[in-house]
């Protein structure tokens, strides 16, 4: 089964960073595009993300690829079509892999609730060996102890030298949670890199999807990681 509102019985959940925990920051993107018509507003950034994302994945751009997200974001917070070509190219120059970093603060509290009632948790992202320390710095989790959520594993894909799609990713993490990867919940927002990644390595693929860009889609998705407490 597939789709919102259908729960699956998981032991323990791992998440993408990207689209999942943090957002390319909107207060530096929305003052970037302000030239170009752009609206600075943080939800209108929100649904930007995600529309390029859906667009991204619907043309199966590979992870280094971000050419139909640029475009699509762009115009999502205002950009006219005359000024999109430019504004694009200004956008994919601005975001950096440390501009991953506007937590969601929906995701921040399913994180910490997950924790509180003893699930096991972790991160496995595509990054440039930041995310670790970024994810601290901005108080969404770290692992151990610290001003965020405690994590069983953060993986990295630069430092651990594979990323998604490949499900090779994801062996550290197994290895740390100790669980049947079936038993497993993979959370991220693209379906080329952790839809597919998942299934390769065989987790339960789910795909955050706020705005329902992928209705009907044979994955599971969730609205919001509040959702999966019911999984649990």
């Amino acid at each position: 089964m597939t789709g919102r509102g259908v729960t699956a019985r998981v032991d323990a959940f791992l998440f993408d960073a990207g689209g999942v925990l943090v957002l390319p920051d909107p207060t530096v993107l929305g003052p970037t595009l302000v030239p170009y018509g752009g609206s600075t507003d943080l939800e209108a950034h929100r649904r930007a993300h995600y529309a390029g994302m859906a667009t991204k994945s619907e043309q199966g751009a590979e992870e280094k690829d971000w050419r139909a997200y640029d475009r699509t974001y762009v115009q999502a917070v205002g950009v006219a079509d005359g000024d999109a070509d430019e504004a694009a190219l200004v956008l994919g120059r601005t975001r950096s892999p440390w501009l991953w970093r506007y937590p969601v603060a929906s995701s921040v509290e399913a994180l910490r609730a997950l924790h509180d009632r003893g699930v096991p948790i972790g991160v496995v992202s595509n990054a440039a060996g930041q995310i670790e320390a970024v994810l601290r710095r901005m108080h969404v989790c770290q692992l151990g102890e610290g001003d965020g959520v405690p994590m069983r594993c953060i993986v990295d894909s630069h430092v651990v030298g594979v990323a998604k799609p490949d499900p090779h990713v994801f062996d550290s993490a197994l290895e740390i949670l100790g669980l049947l990867p079936e038993r497993i919940a993979y959370i991220g927002d693209s379906v080329t890199m952790d839809i597919g990644g998942a299934r390769a390595a065989g987790l339960l693929p789910v795909l955050i999807d706020p705005f329902d860009d992928h209705a009907g889609a044979d994955f599971e998705r969730v609205k919001d990681l509040g959702e999966l407490l019911a999984w649990i």
